[in-house]
């Protein structure tokens, strides 16, 4: 495989990480916007729950029926979480972070704006042939 050819393959790759990047996005801003009014309710309700004068002269799981805003929102909370919002939020992210695990060893990098792919180390391989060397291959690494 020519040099034209790997370019065009990793510009190929470039476009496709960044278009399956960009197709997760719309999906992880509204599971973001749920978690972030889902905690909001389950704050205000649980502040609520603190300053009622009740909560402390009733049972738990009474003052917990005597405030059902508190209640349901902590329960969405947990199950949201158990249902793996957790991992949907930062989906991107985690995409980004294993791609640029695996370019690491090819001596690339992806940013987490763009998903970029950027050369970090360029190899040279020269042969030296004559008597005193052996044979042995010189390794010389460029930053680009």
């Amino acid at each position: 495989m020519n040099s034209l050819e790997q370019a065009e393959d990793l510009k190929a790759f470039e476009r496709r990480l960044t278009e399956y990047i960009a197709c997760l996005q719309p999906a992880t801003g509204r599971w973001r916007i749920i978690l972030i009014v889902v905690s909001v309710c389950t704050a205000t309700g649980a502040w609520n729950w603190l300053i009622d004068p009740e909560t402390q002269k009733v049972s738990f799981f009474t003052s917990l029926w005597n405030h059902p805003f508190f209640t349901i929102s902590c329960i969405t909370l947990i199950g949201l979480f158990f249902a793996g919002i957790h991992k949907r939020v930062v989906a991107p992210s985690i995409i980004a972070a294993r791609c640029r695990t695996v370019l690491a060893e090819y001596n690339m990098s992806c940013d987490d704006v763009s998903n970029s792919v950027f050369l970090g180390l360029t190899t040279l391989s020269f042969d030296i042939g004559n008597e005193t060397s052996g044979g042995r291959e010189v390794l010389v690494y460029l930053t680009t």
